[in-house]
């Protein structure tokens, strides 16, 4: 490190750890939560640490010093990490062969109905939006029971709740036929399921799939985690991690006996950094945003860098021709849809 003064010598020092950092968070898709669930906690940070790596990358290029390649390599090693984080695509115009599905997903937290938000108008916000959007299917997840006005544009629907006792769960909301339904229901405790639907559009059935999968008993939030320094915060979003990875594998045993295309989406509480994503992906399907997204793609409000946790993924017969994330503050997370060519 010749040529270098002690505040550059010791940004270099960081910049070797975070890239080790980095370097180590390409083997978490490839290790179960359920053999180390604390590493599975880390898959939340991979944004960051790519973050931060180019920062330091642009530093040293500008300060055209050789310590430009360590993040770098480390960057080039993950590429594919890097466009799950940030997509530069271009939409493919419908042209008159092609027979459009438009699909949504949203995490409509419950409609505002338990006041994490002032603005009494939310849940008239979200069916407002939802209308104008005017996707074939919406999948929602945290659906409160007594919110039918955005259910009532489309003549078709399936709303589940865990049990009788709860409040929200998911819905599908289709304008096309749906000629079967099911819920997965997830042996768990709380709220969180799977639920799907078998939708009829001229000559085709796709199967869509709406998932919850685990939710944090702690929301990943870093002003949280400063405050209470505990073990037990890591200990129980770990635990968060193996719960998603049996819900995950519930979901893959449904996806193996589908006999039609399917659209899988929803809330996965989880990154494309994760063995959860890496699994679900493995069974035919690919990522829409990173087929035809814009930009970071951040689904989840989170304040210290872009966290995408709301999927849309598809079986590969189905070519994706637009994805859009809304950045629109109805939720704490941002709706995305995405539009196929089904021919």
């Amino acid at each position: 490190m010749k040529g270098l003064n002690w505040f550059d010598k010791f940004l270099f020092f960081l910049n070797s750890l975070f890239a080790a950092m980095l370097l180590f968070s390409y083997l978490l898709p490839y290790i179960p939560p359920d053999s180390f669930a604390l590493l599975s906690v880390f898959s939340l940070g991979v944004p960051f640490l790519i973050l931060v790596n180019i920062i330091f990358f642009l530093y040293w290029l500008f300060r055209l010093k050789r310590q430009v390649l360590l993040s770098l390599v480390v960057l080039l090693i993950g590429f594919n990490h890097l466009t799950s984080i940030y997509e530069i695509s271009s939409s493919e115009d419908a042209g008159p062969d092609k027979e459009e599905f438009r699909v949504m997903s949203y995490n409509v937290r419950q409609f505002n109905e338990y006041g994490w938000s002032q603005d009494i108008d939310i849940p008239k916000k979200i069916s407002t939006f939802v209308k104008e959007e005017d996707p074939h299917v919406v999948a929602m997840q945290e659906y409160f029971k007594g919110e039918l006005d955005i259910a009532d544009g489309f003549p078709h629907k399936y709303i589940k709740l865990k049990d009788r006792s709860a409040e929200f769960g998911l819905s599908i909301l289709s304008k096309y036929p749906i000629v079967n339904r099911g819920s997965l229901d997830f042996p768990t405790g709380s709220n969180n399921n799977a639920i799907f639907a078998d939708v009829v559009k001229g000559n085709d059935t796709i199967r869509i799939i709406n998932v919850h999968l685990q939710s944090f008993s702690v929301k990943p939030n870093m002003n949280k985690l400063e405050q209470e320094h505990s073990k037990k915060v890591f200990l129980g979003m770990g635990q968060t991690f193996v719960r998603q990875q049996t819900q995950m594998e519930i979901v893959l045993r449904l996806i193996r006996r589908t006999p039609y295309k399917i659209i899988l989406m929803g809330d996965f509480n989880n990154t494309a950094y994760s063995y959860i994503y890496r699994e679900l992906k493995s069974e035919g399907l690919y990522d829409a945003y990173k087929e035809a997204g814009n930009g970071f793609g951040r689904t989840f409000d989170f304040r210290f860098f872009p966290l995408r946790i709301d999927f849309i993924l598809a079986s590969e017969g189905l070519e994706v021709l637009e994805f859009t994330t809304y950045e629109v503050q109805y939720s704490d997370h941002f709706p995305v849809s995405a539009t196929f060519d089904l021919n």
